[in-house]
């Protein structure tokens, strides 16, 4: 279990779900935490990660750095998405085990099981078929992630846990209508088309797909959650030949047009909804299975409504939508 005084490092502090883990710790009295923009550390460079562990010696480590996007940025930039990616994740776990890391939790993403998997999506139909097309290089780097920490794990007994969020959104989401998710740019488009006046808004696809969201602070919740538990538990879900996986997320889904509606009712906007069928759809359902988290004792407690009336109040406190921002 952490000790509130514990050395926490904490990956990609100041994005979606490092600055809520940051929020969560502190919540909890921890302010030991380790934290460091990419102007100060480039993840990427091996010697200068390595550096950074030694001189630091963090004993608990969150990584949640990561160059992450929707489908336009996915399809756009394959090769930085597995690259970076790939970097990221291969330093910091293994300067970790050569800095003896007492925990370690990797963030991955639901993209890493097949495209046709069956639904709700369980920890152990990873690697069981094709993924999909549209994100398979973000996917491959996440993948190979995951299998890090279990090799890790098998070879030199170190004690380093994926998990596997579903789609999140909330504070310091990115709002950019080229690279962000589906969540923050519906927010987005029809928060623009109601201050421009606009009869209606284009949406991405047939709006027939389902997806799950889970607000970002419920995230960071399971996340400590995980990290603090008794010794016993923790390592039982690190047994050798077990991926060391778990899944995150609020265990239901609704479809893009449901989604587009709540978002519509909550912004304001009174056009309507057109949907573009020409664009991709991505997988028709992801829907993670979340039965082994909650056996464990945790249940997520945002609704998607009241967490998309908190994410719209923080854009417009915050000025994400300011021309320029």
């Amino acid at each position: 279990m952490i000790d509130k005084n514990s050395l926490i490092y904490i990956a990609g502090h100041t994005g979606l779900a490092g600055s809520a883990l940051v929020r969560r710790l502190n919540s909890m009295g921890c302010h030991n935490l380790i934290t460091k923009n990419h102007l100060d550390l480039d993840l990427r460079s091996q010697s200068d990660v390595n550096a950074f562990f030694n001189r630091e010696k963090p004993e608990y480590v969150i990584l949640a750095a990561a160059k992450v996007g929707g489908i336009w940025a996915n399809n756009a930039y394959p090769a930085e998405f597995i690259y970076d990616n790939l970097a990221i994740e291969i330093n910091i776990i293994h300067a970790s085990w050569m800095t003896g890391v007492k925990r370690l939790i990797f963030l991955g993403s639901s993209c890493i099981y097949p495209r046709e998997c069956p639904q709700p999506m369980k920890e152990e139909y990873l690697l069981t078929g094709p993924l999909e097309s549209t994100n398979e290089p973000y996917a491959i780097a996440k993948i190979a992630g995951i299998k890090m920490c279990q090799s890790f794990n098998r070879q030199y007994g170190t004690r380093f846990l994926a998990v596997m969020p579903t789609n999140l959104y909330g504070p310091n989401d990115n709002f950019n209508l080229e690279t962000s998710h589906v969540l923050p740019a519906l927010i987005r488009k029809f928060h623009e088309a109601k201050l421009n006046g606009n009869k209606t808004v284009t949406v991405w696809g047939s709006g027939t797909p389902k997806r799950e969201f889970l607000h970002v602070d419920d995230f960071a919740d399971a996340c400590v959650f995980i990290m603090d538990m008794e010794d016993r538990v923790y390592d039982a879900l690190l047994v050798n030949g077990k991926t060391p996986l778990i899944n995150i997320g609020c265990g239901h889904d609704l479809t893009i047009t449901d989604l587009s509606m709540l978002i519509k009712e909550i912004i304001g906007f009174n056009g309507d909804i057109v949907f573009d069928s020409g664009k991709p759809d991505g997988p028709p359902r992801k829907l993670m299975d979340v039965s082994r988290l909650n056996r464990l004792g945790w249940k997520s407690s945002v609704s998607l409504s009241d967490g998309i009336r908190n994410t719209y109040q923080w854009c417009l406190k915050s000025r994400v939508f300011d021309p320029g921002l």
